[in-house]
Formats: C-alpha cells, structure tokens, sequence
C-alpha cells in the first residue's frame, strides 16, 4: 500500500476519532448540565421585597432545591410569585453557577377601599390587594360600588387621578363616581371637584387650576369650556 494512502486513511481515521471524542464531550456537558446537581440550585435570591417578606416569595416560588439549572422553569416561577397580592410584578433569572434570582416590585397603595365591613389597599391601577385593620393617613378612599381594573368606574377614578398635578393629587380625601362619566372628587380643605368623564383632563387641570382662584365648595371642570363654581 501506498505510504500517502497510509497516511490519508490515518489522518481519516484521527479526524473520526476527534469528532466521535467531540461529540460524547458535548454529550457529557448536557448530561452533566441538564441531570445532575453539579451546576444545581443551591440558593434563592429575592430582591425587591419589602412590605410582603422575601421568606413568603420563596415559599410561593416553589423552586425545586438542587435541580438543574437549566431545568428550572422560571416562567412557572414567576407566575406562582405574582399570584400574591402585594406583588406588581415579577421577573424571575438565572445567576451562575448556583442562584436563582427572584425581583419583584410591590404594590403602591394609591387609596383605599371600604366595603361597608373590611378595609382594602388599592393600588394605582385599581387593584385591590391588602386588607387593613385601619385607614392608612394620607390615602384618598375609593366610594365606588365596586374597585377593580376592569371596572369601567374605576378606570375612570385611575385616569383621572394620573391626570392632576402631583401637588393636587396628594390633597384628594375621597374619589367617586356612579358612572364613568361623573368622577368627582374632595379635598382636604372640603372643597368638591366635579370632573365628569376622563376625557379632556390635560385642559380640564388647567382650567380647576385658575378656577380654584375663587371662593367657592364646588368646582366643576365637567365642561371645560363653561366650568363653574358654586
């Protein structure tokens, strides 16, 4: 035989050999990556919890302990974690080589609403997410039949309050609205503001603005172009 046929079939036959030693190392990794605890979950990090406590977060989490890292499902991690009701939201990672990380944001308590016999936080978008034994100083209560994001009401209430000035805002006492065309408000000096609808606010704001210059307990911004106090 030939020495270049020799040397061909040998080189052939190392190239083999390095493919087949490249392949069963990869193998290896997956294996060792995917079905042992090696690169295992070994700790879990909870950012961002104040209000509710990080040991309730890792408990609603269920992260199974020493499972492949890249077993974990933590999209399914995240969806247990938001099922609290302090939670606004939830994003759930990976930190190498042993750490899942868990960040949340809370709530933010923008009023608060009684049902006649329990007292609930709400949030800025209308939900309803504590109860409470007492009424909190400084938040505005929500006299609405029902608060809920989907209720026509109360978006009406969250698109209004977004639209005040930060300084006005922080003086309204108690929101109201029978429909979502007739939210009006008071503030801490008694004073009503009649609103109607959340259409038109940006104008409607400006308007209360110079209107509020005058004597009055009701001033109603309902119709910007002929607003009124009474």
């Amino acid at each position: 035989m030939p020495k270049g046929d020799v040397v061909s079939r040998g080189r052939a036959l190392r190239r083999r050999w390095i493919a087949v030693l490249s392949v069963l190392t990869v193998l290896g990794i997956a294996y060792v990556l995917l079905f042992t605890s090696l690169l295992g979950v070994r700790s879990v990090e909870v950012v961002g919890a104040g209000d509710v406590p990080a040991g309730q977060i890792r408990t609603a989490a269920q992260v199974p302990e020493r499972r492949a890292m890249l077993r974990v499902d933590t999209d399914a991690i995240a969806e247990r974690v938001a099922e609290i009701p302090g939670i606004a939201t939830v994003d759930v990672s990976r930190s190498w080589p042993s750490t899942i990380e868990i960040a949340v944001t809370e709530r933010t308590p923008a009023g608060i609403y009684d049902t006649g016999s329990t007292l609930y936080l709400v949030d800025v978008g209308g939900v309803v997410y504590k109860q409470v034994s007492e009424r909190p100083k400084g938040l505005p209560e929500f006299s609405l039949s029902e608060v809920a994001p989907d209720n026509p009401e109360t978006r009406a209430v969250i698109e209004v309050r977004k639209a005040l000035p930060e300084d006005l805002a922080d003086k309204v006492t108690r929101w109201r609205a029978d429909t979502p065309g007739s939210v009006e408000f008071t503030l801490r000096s008694g004073k009503t503001v009649r609103w109607g609808n959340a259409e038109d606010s940006e104008r409607k704001a400006q308007v209360l603005g110079a209107l509020m210059t005058r004597k009055g307990k009701t001033y109603d911004v309902s119709s910007p172009e002929l607003p009124t106090v009474s």
